[in-house]
């Protein structure tokens, strides 16, 4: 301290005592009254630092969280099939309105709810009775799951157009046929068709060659060999001009599933594609339904419609079987399920392909009738059965001797 500060002085009038050990002066005296009292209700409170909050319900929380997406997102080689519903067939069929009939009691359509099984949802689909678990192979054949879309899409407008030409032939029309080309059905990855062609695709030509099915198509192909190009002639979808696409042919081993194997150089596996001409316009338009399964249903649905409104006797009937154009039923899969959702729509007869009778008297209950038909005349005649009014078959054209061949001159 300079001499011109003045020192401080204490409350008492002298010098303020230097405090801590640089003064020297020792420890501070106490303020006069003695030392301060102790507040009401004992000594004051210790001071407690602030405790973190718990965080463990969160970690919990946040990691059973991520466990569900996981198990979520991770597919297992399963495909679940369930009940669908059973709904009437003539929703989706338009016919001319001046050779239409109201139909009062039509038949019904039935299908299935298909679903990849995860991880997460697996227990409760074993868990469910009237559920059915399928490996995977025996569901896609060994197509890539992204095309099992397209292909219910292309079964179901086959069937449709089958369905168009047994009911009409039933009816006695003429329904000329004439064979398209090659339908894609599924390619496969790693081979040359793989992300070129798609499902629906239609190929009629190769290098110039018209090729008029599936057999053409190979015979066509079987001149080349591994590592030339061909340019296809392709119908997108199906429908419009051809369109050149060239590929170069690549021998690939394909796992067709159920232990099938086959070496393809083109990756395509295809059907014949067969375009009808009716005599008039009929509309069949099934929507969110994939598969052939509904043909034998809605050739009913047609006939039913075109012949009086009376096909089914008033009597509730749900039929399920592939269709094709000369009338054959053939058989389907998951009629188990489709038992189940016919008996639930209150349905009282069911008709379903020879192959699919086991299964579906399987989950059989009082009340409802089960029938195997294998032909379009078959499930008719059930009908007529149980009082459906079923339009006499068509005279069939007397058959024509063919001429002996001409003897070539010598």
């Amino acid at each position: 301290m300079t001499e011109d500060e003045p020192t401080p002085l204490a409350p008492s009038g002298g010098p303020v005592p230097n405090e801590g050990p640089e003064g020297g002066g020792g420890p501070a005296p106490e303020l006069p009254g003695g030392p301060a009292p102790e507040l009401p209700g004992g000594p004051a409170p210790e001071l407690r630092r602030d405790r973190r909050p718990r965080r463990w319900p969160w970690v919990a929380f946040i990691t059973l969280a991520v466990a569900i997406a996981v198990a979520s997102r991770v597919n297992l080689d399963y495909y679940a099939l369930q009940p669908g519903v059973a709904q009437s067939v003539q929703q989706f069929i338009t016919v001319p309105a001046d050779k239409g009939h109201p139909v009062t009691h039509p038949v019904l359509l039935t299908d299935v709810e298909i679903a990849r099984v995860s991880a997460l949802s697996y227990l409760y689909y074993k868990l469910q009775s009237d559920t059915a678990l399928y490996p995977l192979l025996s569901v896609t054949g060994g197509t890539p799951p992204s095309q099992l879309n397209a292909q219910g899409n292309l079964e179901m407008s086959q069937a449709e157009a089958s369905a168009k030409a047994a009911a009409l032939r039933r009816l006695g029309y003429a329904v000329p046929a004439s064979a398209a080309g090659a339908v894609v059905f599924a390619t496969y990855p790693g081979t040359p068709a793989y992300g070129v062609l798609n499902v629906g695709d239609v190929i009629d030509r190769v290098d110039g060659v018209a090729v008029a099915d599936t057999a053409g198509l190979q015979r066509v192909l079987g001149h080349y060999h591994s590592g030339q190009s061909v340019t296809l002639g392709v119908q997108r979808g199906g429908t419009g001009p051809s369109h050149p696409v060239t590929v170069r042919l690549r021998a690939t081993r394909v796992d067709l599933g159920g232990g099938q194997m086959a070496t393809l150089d083109l990756g395509v596996q295809t059907e014949d594609q067969v375009d009808f001409t009716y005599p008039f316009p009929i509309t069949i338009q099934v929507s969110n339904i994939g598969g052939p399964s509904a043909g034998l249903a809605m050739t009913l649905g047609v006939i039913d419609e075109l012949s009086g409104g009376s096909l089914t006797g008033g009597k509730k009937v749900a039929a399920t079987g592939t269709i094709d154009a000369q009338g054959n039923v053939g058989d389907v899969g998951g009629v188990a399920q489709k038992t189940v959702a016919v008996e639930n729509a209150g349905a009282t007869i069911f008709m379903v392909p020879p192959q699919e009778y086991g299964a579906a008297k399987s989950q059989q209950k009082p009340g409802l009738q089960i029938y195997a038909v294998s032909t379009l005349d078959q499930a008719l005649a059930v009908l007529a059965a149980h009082g459906g009014k079923v339009p006499p078959a068509p005279v069939a054209a007397p058959a024509v001797r063919a001429a002996p061949p001409a003897v070539p001159a010598t």
